[in-house]
């Protein structure tokens, strides 16, 4: 029957002559329709396919998406507050979240601003805006192939996902990614939910994200506080950061702002009255700190982390020494006194170490290269430091007499800043005066190596040679280990190892370190450090560093290479011992550059700030000797100054003195019979530890003093001189 059936209907449909109509190629209206509907079918099929698989895609990732709370913690990316010796945070390094403000804390301005010029439509879209992505896909249409990038439809939904989950490559696979998400998050979350995250981790440029850390930044204050037209400032950098920022544009952030409060008013938020009264030129900007001197000071301390704490991506407060006080004094110093085309670089040590100032440069925008930590130059004669105490830890005094006079060790011939050789001298006034020859001399008698090896143990860690010149500042040295010895001195001879880090914290306050105390090591004995005090008091009451006087008790050294090349001025007072170092990066002379002078200014001009708060501390240069130096054979004989020879001016030159008076004539008491007795007040006034009393009068008389017991008498032999050995091979370097 079946077969029947289609036997005999085929001819009738062959019979009629007319095309079936069922192919899209007859060209009847019937086969049009079909092939549409059809279509329509297919169409229809995949679209429902697409919505499934969206709405899986959207399931799945509704369900990675982590819960409200979770993505109210920081993301990834470290944060470091870097707090000053008082507390104060001046520096934020890495992303800076600010206080977490929940919709109710946030001012409705704010709210509205945000909504207004970002995604008017947010409260009515799905998480995607139809309307928007028209305008879009029309634009991308005109200008394909320009170059142009894809005009912004991102809702604050969009926004959102892309700065938790994804990265700003502007690819069409990423926004479609980014679409899921934000039907995702939509699907997961309430508007306000939605709404709160945004305003709490939008980007507003400087390492500010969310609009707390952008209001501490711009203006100074909490979000919490933010007026209209401060919130208008805000709302306007998401488009642009960096162009719209009102520290960098104000008049770009001003433009910008007028447009925010447009769109205000005309999403019906604002009134046209309101907008006009907001005035966004009269906000208040924060005060810009002005450290970027600081940075020097961070670039050195902050990757110390590694060696102090565990690894790890929380969010650190790292508490440090850097006085902002002093930072600021020790910055407009080294700017003001460094002379132009010239680099400077200063450190500040506390007694125990604590870096309270430290400058790397004249300028850190312009060159970070930290010239206080890094750079290697020659000392010149502020190295004399160690030439001094060595001899005097061999068992020389202050006031033993030396000559200054030609030499020639190993072939090398030192020569003095003045030219002239001034004869007999103390070895006080051969420090003060930055003697040359004398300092040669001294090397030369106790061994270089040991000079080089009391260097060492005040921490000069870079190489030095044994050559003669070694003694006049020819190795290479940092700024902050020579600070670091001198601030050992202070410490009357305790070693000082500069540190900048006191504690860190994770930002809940946990405790990750926390500095432990150091009493720190004897490098020498107390008489040593006493006896170099004394001269370094000398060097700056009378001699080559007089610049340095800052009206208290200071003790230093200049120092000068060959040519110019390099100037010093170290020094301490109060507790407090800086370093100040300039010179060229390129290391050519620099025309009239000394350490008396410039660097000199610099420190005196930053320590009278620096120490105006501390207690004036005079100097305990009482020089108690052991018992070893104390032996008849060893004591020093005091005659008559004609005897031991004269001291010299502040030229170099010899002073001529009155001939000792007759003591048998009563004109001074003999010495009291129970020990010996120096005119001090005489050597004082000679050497510059004492002003005279009249600078016009006539050098005082001096006083001969004898030793007991009176028998045997003390020979009458001439004062030591320093001879120098066969010639050997010369050394280059000279310092003054």
């Amino acid at each position: 029957m079946r077969r029947e059936r289609q036997s005999s209907s085929a001819p009738k449909s062959s019979s009629s002559g007319k095309g079936s109509g069922k192919g899209p190629g007859s060209g009847g209206p019937s086969g049009l329709r079909l092939w549409l509907r059809r279509l329509f079918r297919w169409g229809l099929a995949l679209a429902l396919v697409g919505v499934v698989a969206v709405a899986v895609a959207v399931g799945i990732a509704a369900q990675r998406i982590p819960s409200f709370e979770e993505l109210k913690k920081s993301p990834a990316g470290q944060t470091i507050r870097v707090h000053a010796a008082d507390g104060t945070v001046f520096l934020s390094l890495g992303p800076n979240y600010g206080r977490w403000l929940t919709l109710r804390e946030t001012p409705q301005v704010m709210q509205d601003a945000m909504v207004a010029v970002e995604d008017r439509r947010f409260r009515y879209h799905p998480g995607v805006d139809p309307v928007g992505m028209t305008r879009a896909a029309v634009f991308a249409v005109e200008h394909y192939g320009t170059g142009r990038r894809m005009q912004g439809a991102s809702t604050i939904t969009q926004q959102l996902a892309r700065n938790i989950f994804l990265s700003n490559s502007y690819t069409w696979s990423r926004k479609l990614r980014e679409m899921i998400l934000s039907l995702a998050l939509e699907w997961k979350f309430s508007k306000d939910e939605i709404l709160e995250l945004y305003l709490n981790k939008v980007y507003f440029g400087g390492g500010s994200y969310g609009i707390d850390a952008a209001s501490r930044r711009f203006f100074g204050h909490s979000a919490t506080q933010m007026s209209l037209s401060e919130a208008a400032v805000v709302a306007g950098l998401v488009k642009a950061p960096s162009r719209y920022s009102p520290t960098a544009d104000a008049q770009a952030a001003l433009g910008r702002s007028g447009v925010v409060l447009e769109t205000m008013v005309d999403a019906g938020f604002i009134t046209q009255a309101q907008a006009d009264g907001a005035k966004p030129a009269d906000v208040q900007l924060a005060q810009e700190t002005g450290q970027n001197s600081a940075r020097y000071f961070t670039d050195w301390a902050l990757p110390q982390l590694d060696m102090l704490i565990d690894e790890g991506t929380e969010a650190l407060d790292v508490y440090t020494t850097l006085d902002l006080g002093m930072q600021r004094a020790a910055t407009a110093a080294i700017q003001a006194d460094t002379p132009k085309g010239v680099q400077g670089a200063l450190v500040s040590l506390d007694r125990d170490g604590a870096v309270r100032a430290m400058v790397g440069g004249t300028d850190y925008v312009a060159s970070n290269y930290n010239r206080a930590t890094q750079a290697m130059r020659q000392p010149g004669s502020a190295w004399k430091l160690f030439v001094y105490m060595a001899a005097l830890e061999a068992g020389y005094k202050v006031d033993d007499q030396v000559v200054d006079e030609p030499v020639t060790i190993n072939g090398w011939s030192p020569k003095n800043s003045s030219g002239r050789f001034a004869g007999p001298m103390s070895l006080r006034t051969a420090f003060a005066y930055s003697v040359n020859t004398i300092a040669a001399k001294l090397g030369n008698e106790i061994g270089f190596s040991s000079v080089a090896n009391m260097a060492r143990r005040f921490g000069i860690t870079t190489p030095i040679n044994t050559h003669p010149s070694m003694v006049l500042g020819s190795a290479e040295v940092r700024v902050i280990d020579m600070t670091a010895a001198f601030a050992a001195v202070s410490r009357k001879g305790v070693s000082v190892q500069p540190y900048g880090i006191t504690k860190v914290t994770t930002a809940d306050g946990r405790l990750l370190y926390q500095k432990p105390a150091e009493r720190g090591q004897v490098l020498v004995d107390n008489w040593v450090a006493a006896g170099i005090t004394d001269l370094l008091q000398t060097a700056v009451a009378t001699g080559t560093g007089r610049a340095a006087q800052i009206g208290r008790p200071v003790a230093g050294k200049t120092g000068t290479t060959s040519s110019n090349k390099d100037g010093w001025f170290l020094g301490f007072s109060s507790g407090l011992t800086t370093g100040v170092w300039m010179g060229r990066d390129d290391a050519k002379a620099v025309g009239g550059l000394q350490g008396g002078r410039a660097p000199a200014n610099a420190f005196a001009d930053y320590m009278r700030i620096a120490v105006a708060r501390r207690p004036v501390e005079p100097f305990d240069t009482e020089v108690k000797l052991p018992e070893w130096q104390l032996e008849g054979d060893d004591e020093a004989y005091f005659g008559a100054p004609e005897e031991n020879g004269g001291m010299v001016d502040e030229n170099g030159m010899p002073i001529e003195l009155p001939a000792a008076p007759d003591t048998a004539q009563g004109d001074v008491p003999p010495p009291p019979v129970d020990g010996p007795v120096l005119n001090q007040q005489w050597i004082e006034e000679q050497t510059g530890r004492r002003p005279p009393a009249d600078n016009g009068a006539a050098a005082p008389k001096a006083v001969p003093q004898q030793l007991r017991p009176p028998a045997p008498a003390p020979p009458k032999a001439p004062p030591p001189v320093l001879k120098a050995p066969p010639a050997r091979t010369p050394a280059n370097g000279e310092g003054n």
